[in-house]
C-alpha cells in the first residue's frame, strides 16, 4: 500500500515563507481554483447565477472581486478564475458547475497553479523589476496577466499586499525569482 501525502507546490510538508528584506514571501497552500467560461450566448445566465448563488457581480477587465470566502478574477472575454479556501471549498469545481450548469464550462485548476503572497514596503519597486505591468497605478482589487521571470502569471493586488498565482510546474523558479529580485533591492 501507498502511504501518500500532500506537498505544497514548493515540495514541502508545510508551506514556505521567506523573509528577504523588507518583503515577506508567503507560499499560500490553501487555495482552491476553478476556471469558468460562459459557453456562447450564455454569459448573462453565468453571470445572473453567480450573482444569486454567490452575491458576485463578476468583473470585468482588470477586476477582480472578493466576498465572504470566494475571489473572483477576469481572465478573459467570457472568462473567470474562482479561489476559495480549499479547507472549506475542495472541491470548488463541482460547486461552480453545479451554480451555473451547462451554461458554463468549469474546470479543476487547483493543483495546476500555486500562489505566493508578497508584503512590504514598496512592493511596487519589486514588482517593477519582474513584470511589464504599471504596478503603481493597479488599485486594490484589480488583477492581470502577465509574465513575471518568463512565466505566464496573474498579478492580483489586494489591500497590504500583492498576489502571484503561477504555474506549479515552475513554482521554484517564480518562487526563486521573487526572492532574487527581493534581495538585490535595498
Amino acid at each position: 500500500m501507498f502511504d501518500l501525502k500532500p506537498t505544497t507546490a514548493l515540495g514541502e510538508e508545510n508551506a514556505r515563507i521567506d523573509v528577504v528584506g523588507v518583503f515577506t514571501i508567503s507560499e499560500n497552500s490553501n487555495c482552491s481554483l476553478a476556471s469558468l467560461a460562459a459557453r456562447k450566448g450564455q454569459e448573462a445566465v453565468v453571470v445572473g447565477a453567480i450573482e444569486v448563488a454567490l452575491g458576485i457581480d463578476l468583473p470585468g477587465p482588470g477586476g477582480c472581486v472578493t466576498k465572504d470566502d470566494h475571489r473572483i478574477w477576469w481572465s478573459g472575454p467570457g472568462q473567470w478564475m474562482i479561489e476559495a479556501d480549499h479547507d472549506t471549498h475542495p472541491l470548488l469545481a463541482r460547486e461552480i458547475k453545479e451554480i451555473v450548469r451547462d451554461a458554463g464550462a468549469v474546470t479543476e485548476q487547483t493543483d495546476g497553479w500555486c500562489r505566493f503572497d508578497i508584503e512590504g514596503a514598496n512592493p511596487e519597486a519589486l514588482f517593477e523589476r519582474l513584470c511589464a505591468v504599471d504596478v503603481p497605478s493597479m488599485s486594490i482589487g484589480t488583477a492581470t496577466r502577465t509574465n513575471i521571470h518568463h512565466i505566464g502569471c496573474f498579478l492580483i493586488r489586494e489591500e497590504a499586499l500583492f498576489n502571484v498565482i503561477g504555474p506549479r510546474s515552475s513554482a521554484a523558479s517564480l518562487h526563486g525569482a521573487l526572492v532574487e529580485v527581493a534581495l538585490g533591492l535595498p
